[in-house]
């Protein structure tokens, strides 16, 4: 079977952990690298790019789609809510770590940063969740793959950058100097730390691949794109969700919040839902974020984004 991926080392990492998976269990598999607008285009924000949601996947669904490609990898945050009915998600691989970190060269916590300290990173919920905890800080567009951010921070160009933990680990980077941001108050992205495998529906790869799932995380990872749903926000918009399953099995928390762009505003739900209920109830949660400020927030952060892109566009 072929597997569609992007070209950079952590999309590779990732990829090539499925493929080991899947030869275990006896599945060979070959690689094809689909190079997307999200990596071509690395001297802009993530919301100028052309194809705007989805600017990591939407050239690997095209290929699929069209070049017969059985399998693709992606980092689960980047896939859109909406996707192609030619396309399954076949499996979701057990969750890594969540975390947002912030990497300086000297090892500094968030509190210890020096006043008006520069730091980068190319998400709009964390520049939102940033500048609310702290208004001083600058916060600076940081584009690139993860060996270019990092290179960017050791010639002095921040003061810290702000990854996901889980791409560090994937890496195996375990050694790194590294501050978790409290994930109460720096939510993570729906899905963040998980990788879905996406099959062509109606090809034995959707069998195949389903083989690698973990019931767990597609359940925490399906909540948090439900409790986001009526948001209509898109990935590049300033929003967070992470649901867990408590050690009883029987609870799942659910944390997920929409924030103004400039971070001074904010709508946050913080609930334990049902296990046995979990998707009426994650539907409920999420209807009450929206309904009580969250859509209206969501909705003013794409008209800022856009007339940030129309500015951009002028200038150029």
């Amino acid at each position: 079977m072929i597997i569609g991926t992007r070209g950079s080392r952590l999309a590779l990492v990732q990829t090539r952990k499925v493929a080991a998976l899947l030869k275990e269990k006896g599945i060979e598999t070959d690689e094809q690298i689909i190079k997307t607008d999200g990596d071509r285009f690395t001297d802009r924000p993530l919301y100028q790019v052309s194809t705007g949601v989805g600017a990591f996947v939407r050239e690997l669904d095209d290929a699929m789609i069209a070049e017969g490609i059985e399998i693709a990898v992606h980092s689960m945050k980047d896939l859109p809510t909406a996707r192609p009915p030619e396309l399954v998600t076949a499996a979701v691989l057990p969750r890594d770590s969540p975390y947002d970190v912030l990497l300086t060269k000297e090892g500094l916590t968030i509190d210890k940063l020096p006043k008006n300290a520069i730091v980068g990173t190319s998400s709009m919920r964390r520049r939102a969740q940033l500048l609310r905890y702290r208004s001083d800080l600058v916060i600076e567009e940081l584009r690139g793959n993860i060996d270019t951010r990092l290179r960017k921070l050791e010639e002095g160009q921040y003061d810290g950058i702000i990854l996901a933990e889980a791409g560090l680990e994937r890496m195996g980077w375990t050694d790194m100097v590294r501050t978790r941001l409290d994930i109460d108050m720096f939510t993570p992205s729906p899905n963040q730390g998980t990788v879905a495998v996406v099959a062509l529906a109606g090809t034995p790869a959707v069998e195949a691949v389903a083989l690698l799932n973990d019931e767990i995380s597609q359940i925490e990872t399906r909540i948090e794109r439900i409790v986001v749903t009526d948001l209509e926000g898109g990935c590049t918009t300033p929003i967070g969700a992470y649901a867990k399953f408590e050690p009883n099995g029987k609870k799942i928390r659910v944390r997920a919040e929409v924030l103004s762009c400039d971070g001074t505003k904010s709508i946050k739900v913080d609930e334990k839902i049902s296990a046995e209920n979990w998707e009426e109830e994650a539907e409920k949660l999420g209807k009450y974020l929206a309904d009580s400020g969250g859509k209206m927030l969501a909705e003013d952060a794409i008209c800022y984004i856009q007339e940030l892109k129309n500015q951009k566009e002028k200038q150029e």
